[in-house]
């Protein structure tokens, strides 16, 4: 089991930059890639930006160019700097670990997700 707890929502002006961090705890050893994602219609999520083990990144079209993420694996934290927001940006975003773990000939991977945390900009 891997805990994910968001931090750094809140109300910004348009322009302005928040830092979102997730801090992972539990089984940690086995998380391969964090991430952010953001409420999307229908009950889906929408990728902000993800993150692997090794620092490979990965940003999708909600935040490319204005968003940076960035792991600590040491400390099990990634976060998300965002600037430029727009009113647009205003959203719930949930922060996800990846785990995979070996039994036997079996590989396992699981989703975690936290409990979000919520973003608004004003304009």
């Amino acid at each position: 089991q891997v805990l994910l707890v968001e931090s750094g929502g809140g109300l910004v002006q348009a322009g302005g930059s928040l830092n979102l961090s997730c801090t992972a705890s539990g089984n940690v050893f086995s998380i391969t890639d964090m991430g952010w994602y953001r409420q999307a219609p229908e009950n889906q999520r929408e990728l902000v930006a993800t993150i692997s083990s090794r620092g490979s990144t990965n940003y999708g079209n909600t935040c490319w160019g204005r968003c940076t993420i960035s792991r600590d694996n040491v400390k099990n934290t990634i976060d998300l700097q965002m600037s430029g927001l727009k009113p647009e940006d205003t959203n719930v975003y949930y922060c996800k670990a990846v785990t995979a773990q070996n039994k036997g000939w079996t590989l396992y991977k699981n989703d975690y997700w936290g409990q979000g945390t919520q973003v608004t900009v004003s304009s």
